[in-house]
């Protein structure tokens, strides 16, 4: 190693890179291979299935990687790394120039137990088990079609936005109180707890919904708060805890109401009998809307085959006169016909009359005498004739006057 006056304000200086890398070549060689007791914070798995977190105890944080966390684990008895979990590791000391911090390169680990925080929480979660805050019989029944939710959550949140979005969605008549509350920090809980007493105070709406969204169980913490999970308990408002994503479980959860895996679930629990009974009235809807369509069509077949069977007034006039014209010509050939048989009857009497007439007889050459002063008497015997005796003799073509001598 060389002096340390290397390190001081003097002619001698170094440039950022140089002091790291230098400290890089002292702090690495040093710390080869270390074993480290810790409890598991801000863990976050990498899609390249490395793993970085912190381990911290009372006093002190280190950060830490350990590179194919993702591929090991796997044969590790189903071994799972998260926050608030107790480890010990082995690995060695390496720096990152980039941030110019030093960081544990994990090669080995192996669970220790629960950590602190999680010890605080099993132990709570036993003592308000054993008073019977969890009992599902104290708890209360949500409304099945709530019009009014109080939400306590953070304003500027993404829990909030997702729960204004899926009940905008699914019940867009439901209206949204939102209480600000931080949600992570030392005066989380005190402001949860104000949020809660708020909403009941003035009834601000028929349900209470504590909501925040994912992180480590050092961000989720103050929704372990003894206060707060008696505040929950205490409250006359149903309560919903939407805490977290789904498999963050907090005190609130098991003393709420009803707990929800997300805040979105939350909303969805929220519209799910306002969404069913929208959807039965659309069923409702259209199975009416069928019914009137084969009641319809039904009504329609049987006004068509009534329509058939019934003759319209117009149709049977003309009906009628038809008949009329038929029976006309009927009438008129029988006349002709009963016409055409007198007339050849009358021919043949006729005939038989001109045969017998007596001007066929004075074609022959007879002809007829007649009295002219006795209005055409027939004189049939020449004794009744006198002299003088003025007469008319009628032949075939026409009379004569005669006078007797």
């Amino acid at each position: 190693m060389k002096p340390q006056q290397e390190f001081s304000f003097g002619q001698k200086h170094h440039t950022v890179s140089e002091l790291t890398a230098r400290i890089k070549g002292t702090l690495e060689p040093a710390f080869t291979q270390v074993w480290v007791k810790g409890e598991v914070s801000n863990y976050r798995p990498a899609s390249s299935g490395h793993a970085y977190f912190s381990l911290k105890d009372a006093d002190a944080t280190v950060s830490a990687a350990f590179f194919g966390w993702g591929q090991k684990s796997k044969t590790r008895g189903g071994f799972e790394l998260r926050d608030g979990l107790e480890i010990l590791c082995r690995g060695k000391i390496s720096v990152y120039a980039p941030r110019g911090n030093y960081q544990l390169m994990v090669d080995q680990m192996e669970p220790l137990g629960a950590g602190a925080l999680q010890l605080a929480f099993e132990q709570l979660k036993a003592k308000l088990a054993t008073e019977g805050l969890f009992e599902s019989s104290r708890k209360k029944k949500l409304p099945q079609f709530p019009r009014r939710v109080a939400i306590v959550t953070s304003p500027s949140g993404a829990a909030l936005r997702d729960m204004i979005t899926v009940l905008g969605r699914r019940a867009p008549q439901v209206a949204i109180t939102v209480i600000p509350a931080v949600v992570q920090g030392d005066q989380a809980a005190a402001q949860l707890i104000r949020g809660l007493e708020i909403a009941n105070r003035h009834h601000l709406g028929e349900i209470v919904v504590l909501a925040r969204g994912g992180g480590s169980i050092e961000d989720l913490w103050c929704f372990n708060d003894e206060a707060l999970a008696r505040a929950i308990a205490a409250s006359k408002l149903p309560v919903i805890s939407a805490v977290g994503h789904e498999i963050d479980f907090s005190i609130s959860d098991f003393v709420a109401d009803l707990r929800a895996p997300t805040p979105s679930a939350a909303a969805e629990i929220l519209s799910g009998h306002w969404v069913d009974v929208r959807t039965q009235l659309q069923e409702a809807k259209r199975s009416l809307w069928l019914s009137i369509q084969r009641d319809l069509s039904q009504r329609k077949k049987i006004l068509e085959q009534v329509i058939a069977r019934v003759v319209s007034p117009k149709d049977r006039i003309r009906e009628q006169f038809q008949r009329v014209d038929d029976l006309t010509l009927r009438l008129e050939r029988a006349i002709q016909m009963k016409t055409e048989r007198g007339r050849s009857q009358l021919g043949q009497l006729t005939g038989k009359l001109d045969a017998l007439s007596p001007l066929r007889v004075l074609e022959r050459g007879y002809t007829l005498t007649s009295d002219e002063q006795d209005a055409g008497r027939l004189i049939r015997s020449s004794k009744e004739i006198k002299q003088g005796h003025r007469l008319k003799i009628r032949f075939h073509d026409g009379e004569v006057p005669v006078e007797a001598l």
